[in-house]
């Protein structure tokens, strides 16, 4: 009994000191759009990459964390010392705030896309919103090749499928870019084909089933889709062109931060943008944002050759009109739903 006493309490002050080990860790808490199962991967390779440091992720959609950092702001303290968050125009609000810490990466000089000067916020991942339809229940000649004919080719009503930009950040990016081409006639015209607004995976499950002909989302749903589950489905890369949304990677200053760890966010950053880190992002069926990309997700087509065609998006038009999407899309298709 005085053995098992023994070996009892080591193992209580070796569980202790274990906890308390992790407890003297500084700790860096970042909010994210990202698909759980990426931030599970994340999770594991930046404790490995960085054992000294508590790296934990906090998941919700840009809507969502949106409304989460509003609520925090009122006491003066966020919960988040980094965001990667989806939506671009959204890095401006916060810089505009005060909220951001600047931050010059080496980085920099090797990426493609867009990205703040002083060093307020960085493209992490490139997401493109696309098209994407079933090849086992319909001819892709037959269906839209376009957004504008996702909304206006006869024949969709009733079968076609798009995320909420009430709450998420890429659809709402989609929308914006949608009203600036094509005027807010296009938010009618996706109502008068009776659009359903639902999540990706309910939108994927009616595309698989034949109840959708086509939807309007993510291409890294299809991509994993395809990829994990060897599904049919297929994307469709828009003739009026792919809606590239380079979500931005950012750190809140340490006024802000909910542990004040703006140097190791620092290195954070440069690992997310390094070779390294973004191999991880095109793992998780993301674009990469460097010049020369480790590789291209699995099933897509060149980051570069998607970039070039790009519809054009106005982050300031996203930011300063961001309240009168979201009415003009509750009012003009969600309200005739």
């Amino acid at each position: 009994m005085k053995k098992l006493a023994v070996v009892l309490a080591a193992a209580l002050i070796l569980s202790c000191a274990c906890m308390a080990g992790a407890a003297d860790k500084p700790k860096v808490t970042i909010y994210t759009s990202m698909y759980e199962d990426i931030i599970e991967a994340m999770t594991e390779v930046l404790h490995e990459k960085f054992p000294d440091y508590d790296v934990e992720f906090f998941y919700g959609g840009t809507g969502t964390l949106q409304a989460k950092i509003a609520a925090e702001r009122d006491t003066k303290k966020l919960g988040c010392d980094m965001l990667m968050v989806a939506d671009p125009s959204y890095a401006l609000e916060l810089k505009e705030l005060g909220l951001l810490h600047p931050y010059v990466t080496p980085a920099a000089k090797d990426l493609a896309l867009e990205y703040d000067p002083e060093g307020y916020w960085y493209p992490v991942r490139n997401l493109n919103m696309i098209l994407a339809y079933n090849p086992e229940k319909f001819k892709k000649e037959e269906l839209p090749q376009s957004f504008k004919d996702f909304a206006y080719k006869e024949g969709m009503k009733g079968f076609i499928s798009m995320s909420n930009p009430l709450t998420s950040g890429t659809a709402l990016v989609a929308i914006s870019a949608l009203k600036d081409k094509y005027g807010y006639e296009y938010f009618d015209k996706l109502a008068a084909n009776r659009v359903m607004v639902e999540s990706g995976s309910v939108a994927l499950t009616k595309l698989e089933t034949g109840e959708c002909k086509m939807v309007m989302i993510l291409e890294e749903s299809v991509l994993k889709k395809r990829e994990e589950e060897g599904s049919a489905l297929e994307v469709i890369y828009p003739t009026d062109g792919v809606i590239c949304v380079p979500s931005p990677i950012m750190t809140v200053k340490d006024g802000w931060s909910a542990h004040g760890n703006s140097k190791i966010c620092e290195e954070l950053t440069d690992w997310f943008l390094s070779p390294e880190g973004q191999g991880y992002i095109v793992k998780g069926w993301m674009h990469s944002v460097l010049k020369n990309p480790p590789a291209i997700p699995f099933d897509s087509i060149n980051t570069a050759e998607i970039v070039k065609s790009a519809m054009p998006v106005s982050w300031e038009n996203c930011l300063k009109e961001r309240s009168d999407l979201r009415t003009n899309f509750e009012e003009r298709v969600k309200n005739k739903m």
